[in-house]
């Protein structure tokens, strides 16, 4: 193969968890169409959510681990670990001089982009929340494009982003038309999606305020509600009691379709959930969760509740009476849920994953490849 013909690489690094790896998944996939080589790096707990990814991607497991679990030991080794991946990691990118690396955060992010910076390969940096994490603040400086997910992202002095969103599911994509139906004297649908660690507190305070609200709204309502494996009984319980035809799994496989036949969505305000509500365009009430290192959901929920998108309830002053209002306020005035709706759509990105494309095909041409010079 000549070398005007040879193909192009992209290195991935990311994992941890699935907010890491979603978005990686959809950029790998349209690099693969663009007629790119892609291989993503990552560490074991990164590898368990590749299952989706195309077999065409090269999965590279690398050594990684983070300080913040393990106990005493598992700290004690983190540093070593953390040496080894990026020493394998530096050794095939000088043999394989990938044309770009990308980084999507997480430790097993750490190091492949530590690689590419002591390579100096063209480097672009995705963050998916408000707020930078951990891995993505040491390397914000670091590389050569900065792209932002969430807007305004909350980013050190001197440095720019661009907000490319944060690149949806091709079954997000396709209900991205769907028309909004208004609340009204016929069946309408709540979603309630509380996420693997915000599901809890949504699954005690949500049946509580249906219960409180008036039998006009009552008698049309369904809800799907996502819980937690331990509370499925206690909240399909308490909606019998209620006397509401509720749909409690610990995970919906048709989120998008459920997404687009909703009058009302309340949620917590990861950066994956946010992306979806926005290009589809539904209504929202969003419960940040508290327990976030970087309150990263409070960033992320600032965006829709400036442009009067959503509601924005604190999780320490949630209460059953409170978010019974608010779902009043919304299933009872067709002209808000509209607005809401409407609002939240214009927020959409759905042309997110081929804005990072375009960035992907520009350093590799050499443009925005100033930051190593700087560096020295």
């Amino acid at each position: 193969m000549s070398a005007k013909s040879k193909q192009r690489t992209l290195v991935i690094a990311a994992g941890g968890t699935g907010g890491h790896m979603f978005p990686a998944q959809a950029l790998a996939e349209e690099m693969l169409n663009a007629g790119w080589r892609v291989k993503l790096s990552t560490d074991a707990r990164g590898a368990r959510y590749t299952s989706g990814f195309p077999d065409a991607v090269e999965i590279e497991v690398v050594d990684s681990a983070t300080f913040a679990r393990g106990g005493l030991r598992g700290r004690i080794a983190t540093p070593f670990r953390l040496l080894k991946g990026v020493f394998t990691a530096t050794i095939r990118m000088l043999m394989e001089k990938p044309d770009v690396v990308a980084g999507f955060g997480g430790y097993p992010a750490f190091p492949a982009m530590t690689a590419a910076w002591i390579t100096r390969r063209p480097r672009l940096l995705h963050e998916q929340n408000g707020v930078l994490g951990r891995v993505n603040r040491l390397f914000v400086r670091r590389v050569n494009q900065v792209a932002c997910g969430t807007w305004p992202t909350d980013l050190p002095k001197g440095v720019e982003g661009i907000h490319t969103g944060n690149p949806v599911r091709g079954a997000v994509l396709e209900r991205e038309n769907a028309q909004y139906i208004e609340p009204g004297d016929y069946p309408m649908s709540l979603l309630v999606m509380g996420g693997s660690q915000g599901a809890r507190v949504l699954s005690q305070v949500v049946p509580g305020a249906i219960a409180l609200l008036p039998d006009e709204v009552l008698r049309h309502l369904r809800v799907s509600h996502q819980a937690r494996e331990e509370d499925l009984e206690t909240v399909e319980a308490r909606y019998r009691e209620i006397g509401i035809t509720a749909d409690v799994q610990t995970f919906f496989t048709d989120v998008p379709g459920r997404l687009a036949e909703a009058q009302l969505v309340i949620s917590r305000a990861g950066a994956s959930s946010i992306a979806d509500i926005t290009v589809i365009g539904r209504p929202s009430i969003l419960i940040p969760l508290a327990s976030a290192l970087r309150d990263e959901q409070s960033a992320n929920a600032r965006g829709l509740a400036d442009a009067g998108a959503a509601d924005v309830l604190i999780e320490a002053e949630l209460t059953a009476l409170g978010l019974a209002r608010h779902i009043h306020a919304v299933l009872t005035d067709g002209a808000l849920a509209n607005r809401m709706a409407h609002a939240a759509k214009a927020l959409g990105k759905p042309e997110a994953t081929e804005t990072l494309v375009l960035l992907v095909e520009e350093l590799a041409l050499g443009k925005n490849a100033d930051k190593d010079a700087e560096e020295g």
